[in-house]
């Protein structure tokens, strides 16, 4: 492989001299709407094969597209209706697997269910996957064949909890417990090869495909066991365990090493040691080696494996030096030459054929949705496969930087912010713009220099927007992801607050035409800013909000470990009610927009429902965009498009740019 790093990469001048172009002149409303080219793309294991969400006749689409034939060459399903889409995988070169995750209701309760189902790229079948089992998830594959054929181990649960008889329904004999089934995912046909034990809800398979691990959890006292079986063996024990009221984790290992007991595990141990991969020996509980260190400040999240399981390719870093970092050497020097022809834009690889000669690629900065393209390295070419949204194309638009402001109690603060492209490379920052504040989702996210169709749009209508990763985000180790715990609605909101405060004092925008809009917990923000601090905001705006923390809360009810979800919810305030936006309606004084949909699986369409019956009640000044066939992530372009033409029809009442 080696001979083919030394060749000068072959990136057309034209494509480069893109990055440098003009800003492109305004764009409307329809041109960020639209959906992106892919999502979710995955390369097949021999390299000729495309599968991702794709964005077609305005929704997406599941397509498996040979990147070699016609146009015509391709097979496409399209996504079932109040169904999220998780994970899209490659089984051998001809099906894909898709998890997806819905709601239903039961004993009534609402819960969430996640199934399986193939698409076949020669038949364009449509297979499901254990779907009669009625059990909860049923989408858990813990180890895919390395030989080319259709063939998963599916961890599934067949059976229900009844809330009315807990104790006597959570056993592994009526299927509450999930078994691992060897699955041929071209016919749907599944044999059962591990039984499922009581309490253990997680299983680890090897790279042969031998089941080895199974996490054991007792909600009761929120305590982990990691169930271990030798290479060889045949009986799980238990070799560890973890309390997870102090959130303590058990090792998971990213892949075990073939030929005895060692495997390669992440070890992040806040404020004692860097996050770091090792090397250890499960049947004996030592450890052999440290493989790799992350950076002061950086945060192992996770790892590339190579395609037969047998070793680690690269490691995912958050925090300092965000990104993929290459432990394979040949993949390292790729990463390089590609970074020094690219100048300012950024590369990243994302799928690769079973032989990693052939790559995805995205390239892209900040200020752009970028370009995928194909990489072959046999030729050493990066042929563009399409822009990540066509009517973007690929040039500059609105100049985006991060920046670290102080919170009121000293706490660093990092953030995103998007400035009118119309202002020049630095937006002329003293022209005291309108500013939004965006604060993300989640709350356990992070916002990314990344494009971002929404800051985007509303910076190209003359906005600073502003996305602060406030405390409680991921990303910035667990130390400052605690600095979250009891301030949900307190010093969480005061962040946001001192974003504005910031940007003031810099003479970047002008305090008094404010506005917050957020979007899932995000838009809960939102609601809860300008109901707090009713003097702050000249307006806001909520797209798929909470309303109501106790809804939010009991939603997760029954789940296997809902106790250990519940305890960090409840980590996060000591009184839901008194931060909840719907019991403080009548502190409201600038105008709500409330944008939701009635296919949100994530947060119900209720909660703005609910919010908008109480502003009406009191007489508050509002308005409620409910959108019938719109999911929490806005997956149709018509309801991006409504999405976006609301907000900007509602901001230049409340708070015009001009």
């Amino acid at each position: 492989m080696m001979r083919w790093i030394a060749r000068t990469l072959a990136i057309s001048a034209a494509m480069m001299a893109s990055g440098i172009a003009a800003p492109l002149k305004a764009q409307t409303a329809a041109d960020y709407a639209a959906i992106p080219f892919v999502e979710k793309p995955a390369l097949s294991p021999d390299g000729q094969w495309l599968a991702g969400l794709f964005g077609i006749g305005g929704g997406r689409q599941i397509c498996l597209i040979n990147l070699f034939g016609s146009l015509k060459d391709r097979q496409c399903v399209g996504v079932p209706d109040m169904m999220d889409v998780n994970r899209l995988a490659w089984a051998g070169n001809d099906d894909v697997t898709v998890s997806v995750r819905s709601v239903t209701d039961f004993y009534g309760q609402t819960f969430y269910v996640t199934r399986l189902f193939a698409v076949n790229r020669k038949s364009g079948n449509f297979t499901k996957i254990m779907w009669d089992a009625n059990g909860q998830n049923a989408s858990d594959v813990v180890w895919r064949s390395k030989d080319g054929s259709p063939t998963i181990l599916l961890a599934a649960q067949t059976a229900f909890l009844k809330q009315q008889t807990v104790d006597r329904f959570r056993t592994a004999e009526n299927g509450f417990w999930p078994a691992i089934y060897k699955v041929d995912v071209s016919t749907g046909k599944a044999v059962k090869v591990q039984n499922g034990l009581e309490n253990v809800f997680d299983w680890r398979a090897d790279a042969a495909g031998n089941v080895r691990m199974g996490v054991e959890y007792s909600d009761s006292d929120r305590f982990f066991h990691l169930l271990y079986r030798s290479e060889k063996g045949e009986f799980l024990h238990r070799i560890e365990k973890a309390n997870g009221r102090k959130r303590e984790e058990v090792s998971d290992p990213e892949i075990f090493i073939p030929g005895g007991d060692h495997a390669i595990v992440i070890r992040n141990k806040e404020g004692t040691e860097p996050s770091a991969l090792w090397e250890v020996d499960l049947a004996t509980h030592t450890d052999i080696a440290k493989i790799y260190t992350a950076p002061a400040g950086a945060r192992i999240s996770g790892t590339t494996v190579s395609g037969d399981g047998k070793s680690i390719l690269g490691v995912w870093l958050e925090g300092a030096g965000q990104g993929t970092v290459w432990l394979d050497p040949d993949l390292a020097a790729l990463q390089s030459s590609f970074d020094k022809a690219v100048g300012e834009r950024r590369v990243h690889i994302l799928s690769m054929s079973s032989d990693r000669q052939k790559l995805l690629v995205k390239i892209d900065r900040a200020d752009t949705p970028g370009s995928l393209y194909y990489y072959d390295t046999a030729g050493g070419v990066l042929n563009r496969i399409a822009y990540g949204y066509d009517k973007l194309a690929d040039k500059p638009l609105n100049p985006v930087r991060t920046l670290h402001y102080k919170a009121r109690d000293g706490l660093e603060i990092e953030a995103i912010l998007t400035l009118p492209g119309n202002l020049g490379p630095k937006g002329r920052e003293g022209r005291k713009l309108p500013v939004i504040v965006m604060p993300h989702g989640g709350p356990w996210a992070q916002d990314m220099p990344d494009f971002n169709y929404q800051a985007q749009f509303l910076a190209g209508l003359g906005y600073a927007v502003i996305q602060p990763n406030f405390r409680g985000s991921t990303g910035y180790g667990e130390a400052f992801e605690r600095k979250g715990d009891g301030q949900m609605g307190l010093a969480m909101q005061d962040d946001l607050n001192d974003a504005l405060k910031y940007l003031t004092s810099e003479g970047i925008v002008d305090p008094a035409r404010a506005c917050i809009v957020g979007a899932s917990y995000g838009g809960y923000a939102a609601m809860w800013g300008v109901a707090r601090d009713a003097g702050l905001w000249r307006c806001g705006i909520s797209v798929s909000g909470v309303a109501s923390l106790r809804r939010e809360v009991n939603d997760m009810d029954d789940y296997v470990n809902s106790g250990t979800y519940q305890d960090h919810w409840r980590s996060m305030t000591p009184d839901f009610g008194a931060v909840s936006p719907i019991n403080a309606v009548d502190r409201i004084k600038a105008p709500l927009l409330l944008v939701h949909g009635k296919m949100d699986v994530t947060v119900d369409h209720s909660q703005s429902a609910s919010m908008a019956s109480k502003l009406k009640s009191a007489g508050k000044t509002y308005e409620f965009v409910s959108l019938p066939k719109a999911d929490h992530y806005f997956t149709r372009e018509a309801d991006r498009l409504a999405l976006l033409q609301a907000m900007e029809a509602f901001l230049k009442k409340h708070n015009p740019p001009d």
